[in-house]
Parts: structure tokens; C-alpha cells; sequence
């Protein structure tokens, strides 16, 4: 069988391939199936992780890979979107969405999300400032951002209460990430 993405050299990490292939077939089937079976969504897609291991699948390949499929399930949320709430009921959903996402935006700069503990990791204050600045920019001016921008965000680790948490600055980033995928598809 011939392998779907370039492997990670011998000595470098990459994705476990019997994961990836696992779920590109789920994708494949759910997608095929037009989401009459299935409860698959960008957000799926988007927030799948897999082991890794050396040898597996390049990283960057697989990545942009589901880059492209989640944009795929994004179109076919948004068609589906219309289709129940017209296209007017849909841009009132997404504006919605938009206004929950501004109103944690417009907290204080260092205060917009759950400081650590102890000596867990966090993510350093000033650059996730720095993002959540350029997307409510963005979200006021009308000009979107990539979602890439907010996607392939690298944040420098501080410990405990010297960053926000982790698992915050994540969720929050992937609701943004949601909402430009989905409007700007």
C-alpha cells in the first residue's frame, strides 16, 4: 500500500499512520455520507490529534491536509446553515457568535483569560494579547483574518500565574477559528 503524506525521516517524529489513515477514512465516509449518518464536523477536523512516533506521517503534510477537509465540512455547515435559517438567519448566527467571542476580546490586556497555577505551563500574556489584538482588530474593521493566523499561533511557554492557561487560550482560539473557517468559506 502506498503511503497518503511524505514520511518523517527515521529519526524525526511524525503523526502514527494507522491514526491518520483511521481517521481520514472516518472523514471520507462522513463526508461521502453528506452528514446524513454521521455527527462529523470541522470542528472534528479540527481538533483531532494523533500519537507521534518516528517514522509516521510529516507533520506540515497531514496538517495541511486537514487544513483543506476542514474547510470542506466548514462549506458544507454553512450551505447547510442557509439552508435552515436563509442567508440572512445564518449571518445573524455567525454575528452571534462574533459578539460572544468580542466581548472576552475587549478584557484588559493580561487579563482576558485564566491565569496558571504552580508550575503547570502556560502561554506567554503579551503574545496571546498580541493575537486577540489583531482579531478584534479584524472583527471591527470588517477585513478578515486568515484563519491560519490564528491556527498555526505559537505562543512562548511561561509556568504557573506568569501566563493564561493552555487549555483556555485553546478553546477560545478554536472558536475563533471555527467562526473565520465557516464565514469566510
Amino acid at each position: 500500500m502506498d503511503d497518503t503524506f511524505p514520511r518523517a525521516s527515521r529519526l524525526a517524529k511524525g503523526y502514527e499512520v494507522e491514526q491518520v489513515e483511521t481517521f481520514l477514512g472516518r472523514a471520507r465516509s462522513a463526508y461521502e455520507d453528506g452528514g446524513r449518518g454521521s455527527s462529523m464536523t470541522s470542528w472534528h477536523v479540527r481538533t483531532v490529534g494523533f500519537d507521534l512516533v518516528r517514522g509516521g506521517y510529516d507533520v506540515e503534510a497531514v496538517d495541511a491536509a486537514l487544513d483543506r477537509i476542514e474547510d470542506a465540512f466548514a462549506r458544507r455547515e454553512k450551505q447547510r446553515g442557509e439552508e435552515r435559517a436563509g442567508p440572512s438567519g445564518w449571518q445573524n448566527q455567525l454575528r452571534t457568535q462574533e459578539q460572544s467571542l468580542r466581548s472576552q476580546l475587549a478584557r484588559p490586556a493580561g487579563q482576558r483569560f485564566t491565569r496558571g497555577s504552580g508550575l503547570e505551563l502556560t502561554y506567554d500574556p503579551e503574545q496571546v494579547d498580541e493575537l486577540c489584538q489583531r482579531v478584534e482588530e479584524a472583527f471591527a474593521t470588517g477585513k478578515p483574518i486568515a484563519p491560519d493566523a490564528v491556527r498555526l499561533a505559537v505562543f512562548k511557554s511561561r509556568r504557573g500565574s506568569r501566563g493564561y492557561r493552555e487549555a483556555s487560550v485553546d478553546a477560545f482560539l478554536d472558536r475563533v477559528v471555527e467562526l473565520l473557517v465557516v464565514a469566510n468559506v
